[in-house]
């Protein structure tokens, strides 16, 4: 990992994690020299557990990149973990809301800088009752329109073995884990439109699609229908990323 220059609280966050993850995880780690090793890239990955980000960090981390997840800035009210959340750069991201705007500034920031963003474009953990992918939100396709940085899928299971979010019951026992990246979602054909709601949600399809057929390779079967969210109470503000 000569590559990665790390700061003092990213050690220690590293020093924290891989031993856990070491613990509860065996690994079947597949195509991570499609994790692009320089420059700015979407890591867009399935949500099958509140688990998962680690198990995907884990992954990306052992690519060569350091991960910047975007995630809910109720986290960051967590003691101790708000704190290191903020310290090894990760984004937090009030949903609907000013600050929404706020945190898309900071990716566009990141990947100026090359840096790896990852943003779940389900935005929860998939509804789905078998935990297939459900229909996302366009933060990420919003982000590639304003970036032209490249989005690549990242699929993930087992995780759910260690929390199930349809029990809400965490087993601390040894699972195991399989993660694999995608080849960059071909976008081209929305280059340099403007970011209508029909040009992002199309193109939050085509990223879906990806992320669902990659998951089906890892799961041996047959991938279904992106699943629809259940309906929420619709709101007058823009949708975060």
């Amino acid at each position: 990992m000569a590559q990665l220059r790390l700061g003092f609280w990213q050690r220690v966050a590293v020093m924290l994690v891989i031993p856990v993850m070491t613990a509860l995880t065996s690994k079947t780690w597949l195509r991570q020299d499609r994790v692009p090793a320089t420059g700015p890239v979407i890591l867009v990955p399935n949500h099958v557990s509140h688990f998962d980000p680690l198990v995907v960090a884990h992954y990306i981390f052992r690519s060569g990149r350091w991960p910047r997840f975007l995630g809910k800035a109720s986290v960051w009210k967590v003691p101790v973990i708000g704190f290191l959340l903020t310290k090894t750069r990760q984004i937090p991201v009030e949903r609907g809301s000013v600050e929404a705007v706020k945190s898309l500034d900071t990716l566009v920031e990141a990947l100026r800088a090359g840096g790896a963003v990852v943003i779940y474009p389900e935005g929860t953990t998939t509804r789905h009752p078998d935990l297939w992918p459900m229909r996302g939100k366009t933060g990420a396709a919003r982000l590639a329109l304003l970036t032209g940085a490249p989005v690549v899928p990242i699929a993930n299971w087992g995780a759910q073995s260690i929390f199930d979010p349809r029990t809400n019951k965490l087993k601390l026992r040894r699972s195991h884990v399989t993660v694999t990246t995608g080849e960059p979602v071909d976008l081209s054909r929305w280059a340099g439109l403007d970011p209508t709601r029909a040009v992002l949600d199309e193109m939050t399809e085509k990223i879906m699609l990806d992320v669902r057929d990659l998951l089906g390779e890892i799961r041996d079967g047959e991938a279904p229908a992106l699943y629809d969210r259940p309906a929420r109470r619709a709101t007058t503000s823009e949708e975060a990323p």
